[in-house]
């Protein structure tokens, strides 16, 4: 994908999903940081679970980092960080977390990421939200 590119599609199940990110993975450089906007239950957690998938994984280490923060995730010579900071209150707590800090050889997976002041540098965004009377995902993705 070049810097302006703008990318709309739908999936209407978790697997579908899945497959998107299969998709998607192959245009995809290190390093890498993603941020994942949208509701509660909208797919982004399938969507890292589909990239994991794509990228060597079986997709069953990926779970939601919603209580935990931050899970980690060992591909072969990289390694995906997947934070969630939909709990995160102060810019203190962000600061610990070191979000930013050396990740050379790492994709970073940031769900929340509106809460961040500052954003990253070459961020990917990717938006998902519920259609249809929750029947269909949408998800637009801009770098």
């Amino acid at each position: 994908m070049s810097k302006q590119d703008t990318w709309l599609t739908t999936t209407a199940t978790p697997e579908e999903t899945e497959r998107l990110a299969c998709v998607v993975a192959c245009s995809l450089r290190l390093p890498l940081v993603l941020g994942l906007s949208g509701t509660l239950g909208a797919g982004k957690t399938c969507f890292v679970r589909g990239l994991a998938k794509a990228w060597g994984g079986t997709g069953e280490e990926v779970t939601s980092p919603t209580f935990n923060i931050m899970n980690e995730y060992t591909m072969g010579n990289f390694v995906i960080k997947h934070y969630d900071l939909y709990r995160i209150k102060s810019d203190s707590e962000l600061k610990d977390l070191d979000l930013l800090g050396n990740n050379n050889n790492d994709i970073l997976f940031i769900e929340w990421p509106q809460i961040i002041k500052q954003e990253p540098k070459s961020v990917i965004k990717l938006y998902f939200e519920y259609k249809d009377n929750f029947q269909n995902r949408y998800l637009k993705i801009l770098n």
